[in-house]
């Protein structure tokens, strides 16, 4: 036998072996590699390029990012990584509507690898606090079902949308100006609402066609990666690629849904009224919804196909799991035993549901996997105080350890309202996270950041400026 068949005869058994030893994961990467797609892992391998752990992720409204913050919270956690947090001076978001700035995040979650919390984008005030190779990614919604999502899930909130008689969304834009008005509280949840999350001018005329083109370049040069939540599980695929994780990694639920009762449908005439309205939104859209299919197509849209099937089935065992063998079932808060699990509920007329696990979850399941099934429906609000616990926990540990002569760039007294804290230095390797906590109190009664900023610091947003539900 020549040594090119010796050569490839072990090429072979070499390759057979492998997906042998990954056990359950061998059917998708068998279909991966039939269709002769980059790899699947469910660990990592020798020789394969790292996972990338350091990224930014911009918040948006009404758009699934509550379930990519999820995503992104358990990956911090299983790669003991630490993510950026609000100051509790700004709740469990980085004290939005204001332009982000690093005085907001808390000094016991510096430095950071990840950043996924509410904000009003700051490209240099980012740039300032993530490490220079942090990926930038963020997702947009269609104009349309975003505009009536953001119309009834801040009703109560938004004075332009109080205005309204008889909360008719029909009768806002038939006459957005008679209601909207561009300097007032919450008004950037009325008009462009990912323009303004994004850092760009909400009340920019549509007619200034010069700044918008300007806009959605310099979100295409900062974003590596701009996710479009109706084709939630197609962005998680590149996702994947342009981060070198597993199946395993972008894994989810869907979270923050509203009940079918509490929404509208969109009567003929009024999606092209919402466009209009927030024209500067829909370019947004309209470009990158485009751009995200290119991106697809350059993978292989078979192979995309494929990973989207694939990470279906593995989200149904991962569920059914969690869930005593079947799939779960959406409860409204009053439901939900468990106040951790409690999604907040904006106003009487929109029911946002979660889900509760089984009581006889522990029976047969470790201490790692009951966590894991409890963070994967866990709420945000809950989340972000069990996260900023953990990693409390984790600087006063790592803080009695440093040599006292080690400083951060980031280590100045901060010279703002908010609370004074030394922070951590980036050289310090931090020990194991802790175990799981709870026990972290109701949030029925809460009101949302932007609501309570706004009634004790009088906060302002400039003029100048799914899935989802």
């Amino acid at each position: 036998m020549s040594q090119k068949k010796i050569f490839l005869v072990f090429v072979a058994i070499s390759t057979v072996s492998l997906l042998l030893h990954h056990g359950g994961h061998l059917n998708w990467t068998m279909e991966a590699f039939h269709l002769g797609c980059p790899a699947l892992r469910s660990h990592p391998a020798p020789g394969l390029k790292p996972k990338h752990t350091n990224v930014a992720f911009l918040k948006t409204h009404k758009t699934a990012s509550s379930t990519m913050q999820n995503l992104l919270f358990r990956f911090a956690e299983r790669n003991n990584l630490t993510v950026a947090l609000p100051v509790q001076a700004c709740s469990h978001q980085f004290c939005y509507p204001r332009s982000f700035t690093s005085h907001f995040v808390h000094p016991h979650t510096l430095p950071p690898n990840i950043i996924t919390s509410h904000m009003r984008f700051n490209k240099a005030e980012l740039q300032r606090l993530m490490p220079n190779d942090t990926i930038y990614v963020t997702i947009l919604r269609e104009p349309g079902s975003m505009f009536e999502s953001l119309f009834s899930y801040y009703n109560q909130y938004c004075q332009s949308f109080k205005r309204v008689p008889n909360g008719s969304l029909e009768a806002f834009l038939e006459e957005p100006w008679r209601y909207y008005r561009p300097d007032e509280k919450d008004s950037m949840f009325a008009r462009n609402t990912l323009t303004f999350d994004l850092g760009g001018d909400k009340d920019r005329p549509a007619t200034d066609v010069v700044y918008a083109r300007a806009f959605v370049a310099e979100v295409e040069r900062v974003f590596s990666l701009v996710m479009i939540a109706e084709y939630f599980d197609e962005s998680l695929v590149l996702l994947r690629h342009l981060l070198s994780w597993d199946l395993d990694d972008i894994l989810y639920v869907k979270l923050n849904m509203r009940t079918p009762s509490s929404k509208r449908s969109l009567t003929p005439g009024l999606p092209a009224k919402i466009r209009a309205w927030n024209s500067l939104d829909a370019r947004l859209y309209d470009h990158f919804n485009a751009s995200l299919w290119r991106q697809l197509s350059a993978l292989g849209p078979a192979c995309v196909a494929r990973e989207v099937r694939l990470l279906r089935r593995a989200q149904e065992r991962l569920m059914r799991s969690c869930f005593g063998g079947r799939m779960p079932l959406l409860r409204s808060a009053a439901q939900i035993k468990n106040k951790d699990l409690r999604p907040w509920q904006p106003s009487g007329k929109v029911d946002i549901v979660g889900y509760d696990l089984p009581v006889n979850l522990s029976r047969g399941f470790s201490s790692q996997a009951q966590e894991l099934c409890l963070k994967l429906i866990m709420p945000e609000v809950q989340y972000t105080r069990v996260l900023l616990r953990s990693q409390s926990l984790r600087y006063r540990r790592g803080y009695q350890l440093r040599p006292p002569q080690q400083s951060h760039p980031l280590q100045q007294p901060i010279r703002s309202v908010l609370p004074r804290h030394p922070q951590v230095h980036r050289g310090q390797p931090p020990p194991a996270a802790p175990g799981p906590a709870s026990g972290t109190g109701s949030t029925s009664t809460s009101k949302p950041a932007a609501e309570t900023q706004g009634r004790t610091t009088k906060l302002r947003p400039k003029s100048s400026q799914t899935q989802a539900s």
